[in-house]
């Protein structure tokens, strides 16, 4: 018997518009020290929940911690590489809050800094191995490496937006001698880690007369690395202003918080 390819388009469509993961913002978001990232869970849906692996990374929020919408869990910022627990504290943390359906209710959640975040998981790795505190070596990337990569996969798999947050890596291809700023890694991570988001934005500022001008680079320069997927066909300008419920609402998505 043929199949009617109008039913089984129509069948797959509805199966899109209702998946949840269809309708939720998935950025990794990169940049030097002070150029707004922390700052940017402020236009975040709410209520935000960020984990923070940065010391004193969530001061610049503390009103709107104060305010209730939005939480941060630092216990996970303190960290001796000699006696690591930082990780392992995360991992229980989040599986915690994942049995127990809080994602569900959670309009957006960060992860600040991925950067800090993935020292912490080698640091764990080390400790595994009997080396804590030493240097890696060689064999100690790749496990690292798969177990961040299936943290992220399954962060992408939540039911709410997700923010990762990483610091800014500079790179120089040796063999044309040209400059490159990513996120920073561990490892290959660099370059596997953001294939696994649609929107890679850098955090970039700007010293104007007024004085300085926070904006999100949309697309790759050839320098900085970048893309939107929300933004195609030109919906996003190259630099957007620092604010997620804005490029939502230009990309068509609900800026409604849970």
């Amino acid at each position: 018997m043929s199949l009617d390819i109008k039913m089984e388009m129509a069948a797959l469509n509805t199966m899109y518009d209702n998946n949840p993961m269809s309708k939720t913002f998935k950025a990794l978001v990169y940049g030097p020290m002070g150029s707004g990232k922390t700052n940017l869970t402020r236009t975040c849906r709410r209520p935000v929940l960020i984990h923070s692996f940065d010391p004193g990374g969530t001061k610049t929020v503390r009103d709107e911690i104060k305010a209730g919408w939005m939480a941060a869990d630092i216990r996970f910022e303190t960290e001796i590489s000699e006696k690591p627990t930082a990780f392992a504290a995360w991992d229980a943390e989040y599986e915690r809050l994942k049995k127990g359906g809080i994602f569900e209710n959670l309009g957006t959640y960060v992860l600040d800094s991925a950067t800090t975040w993935s020292q912490a998981a080698m640091n764990a790795t080390m400790k595994k191995a009997g080396r804590a505190g030493g240097t890696p070596q060689q064999n100690d990337y790749l496990p690292t490496m798969v177990m961040l990569e299936a943290a992220i996969k399954d962060m992408n798999s939540l039911p709410c937006d997700i923010l990762l947050i990483a610091h800014e890596d500079v790179e120089k291809d040796e063999a044309t001698g040209k400059m490159r700023i990513g996120p920073a890694f561990i490892g290959k991570l660099k370059q596997r880690i953001p294939i696994l988001f649609d929107e890679i934005y850098y955090a970039a500022t700007k010293e104007i007369s007024s004085g300085v001008s926070y904006t999100l680079l949309t697309r790759s320069t050839g320098l900085y690395q970048a893309r939107t997927r929300l933004g195609k066909g030109g919906i996003f300008e190259t630099y957007e202003e620092q604010d997620i419920k804005k490029l939502l609402k230009k990309a068509g998505y609900s800026t409604e918080d849970k």
